[in-house]
């Protein structure tokens, strides 16, 4: 094997080795883990020159080495075949994805399936509504005060809100109003929905026009979730877990994924690469998330799902789960 080959192969097992143990790797631990065919001084002159490249380093004395984000990167683009899921993986999600319950019942389980299979932190956004058109609408009563608004989209989506009346109402005044609504809302896009409700509220009558408004008030906010590209989040105690492979602290990590704007921005702008995956890897992110890495893939029209975790992290298992569950919910989606 010759020389270039050979010092992949050993980064590739100085990153697995410290992925696995979180100790810097010396030659010996090199030779006596991995067949790499050389002697001690043969690994220790192709670590030499792994150093020189910038790929490894050694912390602080330690005579061990640890890869670098460049190191990491290298890695990750040596990563041709992204392994599928396991048999009992595939069944996993499957079953839990498959479930009843609304979308956002589903979407929530997505997103703590995929902090559940890679340990990290996982996050989703919500698919983009602008093709889904409004189908039908539904006022019910659920105590004298107390009511439910439903909207169902044509992509099967149902959303509900419950809410209290300040206002007294019986069952025909609401088959009156949802009419009412309907007529002006069907077939519009939540981005749209504005205006429908402008013109169905104009056209009911004064003594009911309080009512109205209440149920006016309710759709407006639930269009408008939809209209707002917004993020959901699970496994953040992932990240609490690995405070030691943060150098300083994790406060700016979880800032950044409090304030959903920096990672709205971020998704947005990670292109997926051949593999069908988007990999941002410490300093190749600004700000907040520069000790951090990020491993996304897109579904549905445009949104996309991933993980934020450490440089420290396990890029194929990461990669295998994110493609996947990508894959799994575009097609669910799209049934």
């Amino acid at each position: 094997m010759s020389e270039q080959p050979r010092r992949m192969q050993v980064l590739q097992a100085i990153v697995e080795d410290y992925v696995s143990s979180r100790e810097p790797v010396g030659s010996k631990a090199l030779v006596d883990r991995h067949q790499l065919g050389v002697s001690s001084a043969t690994v220790r002159n192709d670590m030499a020159a792994l150093e020189e490249e910038g790929l490894i380093v050694a912390p602080h004395t330690s005579s061990g080495r640890i890869p670098t984000d460049k190191g990491y990167r290298i890695f990750v683009d040596q990563i041709s075949e992204v392994k599928p899921l396991s048999a009992a993986e595939k069944r996993a999600v499957q079953s839990l994805l498959d479930a009843n319950g609304d979308f956002n019942e589903m979407m929530a389980r997505t997103v703590r399936l995929l902090a559940q299979l890679t340990n990290q932190v996982a996050v989703l956004q919500y698919p983009h509504a602008d093709s889904s058109t409004i189908r039908h609408i539904e006022f019910v009563f659920l105590a004298p005060r107390r009511a439910l608004v439903v909207v169902i989209l044509s992509t099967g989506q149902v959303d509900q809100r419950a809410f209290g009346l300040e206002v007294e109402a019986n069952e025909t005044s609401l088959t009156v109003l949802k009419q009412q609504f309907l007529r002006y809302l069907d077939g519009l896009t939540p981005v749209q929905a504005a205006e429908g409700l402008r013109l169905a509220l104009a056209e009911v009558p004064a003594e009911d026009r309080d009512l109205a408004l209440a149920f006016a008030v309710q759709l407006d906010q639930m269009f408008a979730a939809r209209r707002e590209d917004r993020i959901i989040m699970a496994g953040t105690a992932n990240l609490a877990r690995s405070t030691g492979d943060f150098p300083f602290s994790i406060g700016p990590i979880l800032e950044a994924l409090e304030e959903q704007v920096v990672l709205l921005r971020l998704l947005t702008e990670m292109e997926q690469d051949v593999r069908g995956l988007s990999v941002r890897i410490g300093s190749e992110n600004t700000g907040s998330l520069s000790e951090a890495s990020v491993v996304a893939a897109g579904y549905g029209s445009g949104a996309k799902l991933g993980v934020v975790g450490p440089t420290r992290m396990d890029y194929p298992g990461t990669m295998t789960a994110v493609r996947a569950i990508a894959r799994y919910l575009s097609r669910i989606l799209s049934q």
